[in-house]
C-alpha cells in the first residue's frame, strides 16, 4: 500500500436515530447503501491496483492504452 494510493475508507453507517420513519424521498439507509456501493467499487479497484504492483506489473491502466 502506498501514501499515494490509500486504501479506501468504508462509509460510516447511520445510526439507529439517523432515520426519522418518515418514508423520506431520500433516506439516510439509501445513502449509506449507495455510499457502500461506491465504497466496495473503489475498493476493487484499489485491490486490482495492489496487486498488479506487487506482480510488477503497471500500476495505471493508462500503461496498457499505449
Amino acid at each position: 500500500m502506498s501514501a499515494q494510493d490509500p486504501k479506501p475508507l468504508p462509509p460510516e453507517p447511520p445510526l439507529p436515530s439517523d432515520c426519522c420513519d418518515s418514508g423520506c424521498a431520500v433516506c439516510v439507509h439509501d445513502t449509506y447503501a449507495e455510499e457502500l456501493q461506491y465504497y466496495r467499487e473503489q475498493l476493487a479497484a484499489w485491490t486490482a491496483r495492489q496487486s498488479r504492483e506487487l506482480d510488477g506489473g503497471p500500476a495505471s491502466s493508462d500503461a496498457s492504452k499505449s
